[in-house]
């Protein structure tokens, strides 16, 4: 099968299509036949040697969405099913952006039915990142919060179920991103660097760090999305970083509120498998809105 590798790190150019064998699934897993694959700002980590794993092959994708085709022993799954699946792994032989990719049976989750698999693929990353950086926070309904990012897709879909818990959300954005950012359901929409504290939480999903703290008021929360990479507390605030986790079940809910209306779905483009060098550069562009998509 065709699958998307890197062998050298670099940039776009260094992303190669290579003939693989066929995985088979263990126990306790299942192969999907790829419909969708997302491609995310860690695969170009990945890509340009930000994990390690040099002098290997490393393959390419997190996200899924497709069709069981093989199951192993006690899988939960049947061949025929429709699902969606994180692949978590920073540095691993084979990854989503391929023809076929075995996962864990306890990552998956049943497709969402009023969604295609392309905008189903860019479901499992960014909206467990979310919504597992929003339990960290233990926030309260009424709470206020800013997003940071919050027109990207992990601050959209944080934006959109922090206003579902009926959290008071403040989305930081670009100026011409206000109207998307307030269709997501925030309440109150800032640029930056005007003010400081005030807010019981930050998910800093822009990466901004230190500036992003001083929005926090004493005594609140502050989240990042980069493990490990979170400032030190500071006014007694707590400091933290989510490190998502594969979770078929809490998948599953995020699939419910997808069939409910409750969240957004945003596919910038679409690339062939065989484009993934384009679609690597593309990203590399910035300034994407949605995610960018191989389909095999």
């Amino acid at each position: 099968m065709r699958a998307v590798v890197v062998t050298e790190f670099g940039g776009p150019e260094n992303v190669r299509i290579a003939d693989v064998d066929l995985p088979e699934p263990a126990a306790r897993q299942v192969r999907i036949k790829v419909a969708a694959a997302t491609l995310n700002p860690v695969d170009a980590g990945v890509r340009s040697g930000v994990f390690g794993g040099a002098g290997k092959q490393i393959g390419l994708g997190w996200d899924v969405a497709g069709t069981v085709d093989a199951v192993g022993v006690a899988s939960a799954w049947s061949v025929g099913d429709e699902v969606v699946a994180l692949d978590y792994g920073m540095v691993k032989p084979l990854g989503t952006h391929a023809e076929y990719v075995v996962v864990d049976t306890d990552a998956v989750a049943t497709a969402p039915t009023s969604v295609d698999a392309v905008h189903a693929a860019t479901l499992p990353l960014n909206a467990l990142t979310a919504v597992q950086a929003l339990d960290l926070l233990e926030l309260a309904p009424g709470r206020s919060l800013l997003v940071t990012g919050a027109a990207g897709a992990v601050g959209g879909y944080a934006v959109q179920l922090a206003a579902h818990r009926g959290i008071a959300v403040t989305a930081q954005a670009r100026e011409g991103d206000e109207e998307l950012v307030r269709s997501l359901g925030a309440a109150h929409f800032t640029t930056g660097g005007e003010g400081e504290g005030g807010f019981d939480a930050v998910l800093d999903a822009a990466v901004l760090g230190a500036p992003a703290l001083e929005r926090v008021r004493d005594g609140g929360t502050y989240v990042g999305v980069i493990p490990q990479a979170h400032p030190a507390p500071v006014r007694g605030v707590r400091t933290g970083a989510v490190e998502v986790s594969a979770d078929g079940a809490r998948l599953g809910e995020l699939v419910r509120l997808v069939d409910e209306g409750a969240l957004t779905l945003r596919v910038a483009e679409t690339y062939a498998l065989d484009d993934a060098v384009k679609a690597h550069a593309r990203l590399a562009e910035g300034g994407v809105r949605g995610r960018l998509v191989l389909v095999p």
